[in-house]
């Protein structure tokens, strides 16, 4: 019998530390050669309707699994199958919406982790959606931020999720009103946003600032400009072959210059150790965060079994003849 877990019963479950630990793991197990990663696909429909789906595996835990996705006029629907390696059988269904902000904000968490400064106190961030607040989430568990300056296009959404912020992290969270303003001065500079054009600066950018830039996942799209590429001194992607694919912030400013991509690394080699991460104090680093299947199963898998544990959720049979 599979369980059938819905967006109340994630969230019921779910917790950044949780989620941190899992993703953590999970660039470990990517790194030793335990992980097995399809990149995203995306089936195109007209009137702008997409089909997106990539898979992961992590034999070391015994799971594999996708996370397969629509949107159609703004519309999301997330759902991860997981499925135990050894016999094939699917042992859960998961609505994956709050799963899937979670670990991506668990991806920054991580990348933060590795490659800022490690007495970064200060934030900017860009972008006040909902994946905004688990971005802030993630970061606030690996460093000791001391306050957030954020930045939104819709000045009533920015003052509620700066007020909304301060409230859950327990530090000043101001609403500010430009880009320039957020991320001037920051140690951290998050870009979580929907824009196709730069929102940051070159100009802009501290030395030693580390920037986590999670928005964009088309190559027509892009969140830094050419100036701010050109001031990175370490590049890492979550993966470099699905970058290479939808990372608009790497592939427009590497098209004149492929060989640039020799010098991005997997951030699962960095936490691994495998690769150097930060250099230098005055150092600027960049993550870019595509979102990786292995993420989803890794998030998934724990999930699951503290469902299990707990009894929450719904058995509902299918493919019983398997045995």
């Amino acid at each position: 019998m599979a369980l059938l877990l819905s967006e109340g019963d994630v969230r019921s479950l779910l917790t950044m530390p949780m989620a941190l630990d899992a993703v953590e793991d999970a660039f470990r197990k990517l790194a030793a050669g335990e992980g097995q990663l399809h990149p995203r696909r995306r089936l195109e429909l007209p009137e702008h309707a997409f089909l997106h789906y990539m898979a992961a595996a992590d034999v070391s835990i015994g799971y594999m699994g996708m996370k397969i996705y629509t949107s159609v006029r703004g519309a999301l629907r997330f759902l991860v199958p997981l499925y135990r390696a050894r016999n094939g059988e699917l042992v859960a269904l998961i609505e994956a919406d709050y799963l899937g902000q979670m670990r991506t904000g668990a991806a920054s968490g991580i990348a933060t982790k590795y490659m800022a400064r490690s007495d970064a106190r200060v934030i900017g961030i860009l972008g006040t959606g909902l994946q905004a607040r688990t971005q802030l989430q993630a970061i606030c568990a690996v460093r000791k931020i001391e306050r957030v300056r954020a930045f939104g296009r819709n000045p009533e959404k920015r003052a509620q999720f700066a007020a909304e912020m301060t409230a859950k992290l327990g530090l000043p969270v101001e609403p500010v009103r430009s880009a320039e303003e957020a991320v001037r001065g920051a140690d951290i500079v998050v870009t979580i946003t929907t824009s196709s054009r730069p929102v940051v600066e070159g100009a802009w950018l501290s030395p030693g600032a580390h920037i986590n830039a999670a928005g964009g996942n088309f190559p027509q799209k892009r969140e830094l400009n050419d100036a701010a590429i050109a001031r990175v001194g370490l590049f890492a992607a979550d993966s470099v072959e699905q970058s290479k694919l939808e990372a608009g912030d790497l592939i427009q400013p590497f098209a004149s210059d492929p060989a640039r991509w020799n010098d991005v690394r997997e951030l699962a080699d960095i936490v691994a150790g495998k690769s150097p991460g930060r250099t230098s104090a005055d150092q600027i680093t960049l993550f870019k965060s595509n979102g990786i299947a292995i993420e989803d199963v890794a998030v998934a898998a724990r999930v699951f079994e503290l469902a299990v544990e707990r009894q929450v959720g719904t058995r509902f049979p299918l493919w019983e003849h398997c045995g």
